[in-house]
């Protein structure tokens, strides 16, 4: 059987979810991909039976031609964003292959959206059998484009569980003994992410001598990162910013930091979410964070604060400082077990299932 994925960025999350899928079942999987993100330089690598093509390869007629010939028993495409990806959908979708729909797109209600379910309804069915989101609020979108209920599937998005998950047990001794006083913010510099409004209210705690011993850590690149270093707070003493970290190397980095912080102020859903909570990470996630409403529980393993308010930012920073380093380890425990809820295991089986395996 063969499956292909029309995917627009590639992340090592969807890859360790594709090595999964090609080992546990007798599967071959063909992805399309755009070029890779300059603001998230990824080294990838590929599992056996995962065939690589580049998106601009490919014209839109060639493309069809190109998944035509395959002949793919499934076939999954990100969002409707590139019309070449859509043709091939809608051909394979007359063919009566399943057609599927991924998506982290949240349902806002505005407008925008608004115009969205009213105009997809007229393509949307001869072109998707299914839609498989992140969680609820997708979920939400998805059926008010038209999509059943029966035929939307979520979890579409799955950290590196086994990278991840084994970390939570590899560092708890050290941070038994030792829990270490780094909050860690792991986000591409853009503005959406909210570091600037993250590394003010972290200084002005430290000005206000609020902060205990601890430190900021942040981990990425992007186009806003020389203007937040420069900044007066991102130079401050007690932030460093440990530019890009590829997977292999991000062991090192979560060893000595103890609560991953998010700022976003849109983030709808948010995998790195996901891979902290396995490592053991108390959580301190903005309410535009999608990825909440798996993996925080409030006061059990973390906090949320308002998106944008630096008040409540403070405020639950603060919290976190004031906490008792075993108070902070019993959060650990309480991520890693959220974390570990889904995996590429049940990932899998979604795909799967679709294929009525």
């Amino acid at each position: 059987m063969r499956a292909l994925f029309l995917y627009t960025e590639l992340a090592p999350y969807f890859l360790a979810c594709v090595e999964r899928l090609v080992k546990d079942f007798d599967l071959e999987v063909h992805i399309v991909r755009w070029p890779l993100n300059k603001e998230a330089p990824f080294q990838l690598k590929y599992a056996d039976r995962v065939h690589m093509h580049e998106r601009e390869r490919f014209d839109d007629a060639a493309l069809l031609s190109f998944a035509t010939d395959l002949a793919p028993d499934i076939v999954f495409a990100s969002g409707w964003v590139d019309k070449g990806y859509l043709k091939v959908c809608r051909a394979l979708r007359s063919a009566a292959k399943p057609t599927v729909m991924c998506s982290d797109t949240a349902w806002r209600g505005d407008a925008r959206q608004l115009a969205a379910t009213i105009a997809a309804r007229l393509w949307l069915k001869r072109t998707f059998s299914h839609a498989w989101v992140t969680g609820e609020a997708q979920a939400r979108y998805a059926r008010k484009l038209g999509f059943p209920p029966d035929a939307i599937r979520s979890g579409f998005y799955s950290a590196d569980v086994d990278r991840f998950a084994p970390l939570f047990e590899r560092f708890k001794m050290a941070k038994g003994a030792h829990f270490p006083h780094r909050f860690l913010c792991t986000a591409r510099y853009i503005p959406t992410k909210g570091h600037q409004l993250l590394c003010d209210a972290f200084a002005e705690l430290c000005t206000a001598g609020e902060a205990g011993d601890w430190e900021l850590w942040i981990a990425g690149t992007g186009e806003l990162r020389d203007q937040v270093m420069n900044s007066a707070s991102g130079k401050h003493p007690r932030i460093k910013h440990l530019g890009f970290v590829q997977a292999d190397a991000m062991p090192s980095a979560l060893e000595q930091c103890g609560v991953f912080v998010l700022p976003s102020t849109y983030e709808p859903w948010g995998v790195v979410v996901h891979e902290h909570a396995c490592s053991g990470f108390p959580l301190l996630l903005s309410s535009a964070v999608g990825a909440r409403e798996r993996f925080l529980r409030e006061g059990e393993n973390g906090h949320i604060f308002i998106a944008g308010d630096k008040g409540t930012l403070k405020n639950m920073l603060r919290m976190m400082i004031l906490s008792t380093d075993d108070e902070l380890r019993a959060m650990g425990e309480t991520s890693a077990q959220l974390g570990r809820q889904w995996s590429p295991k049940q990932w899998c089986e979604v795909v799967m299932g679709l294929l009525g395996r």
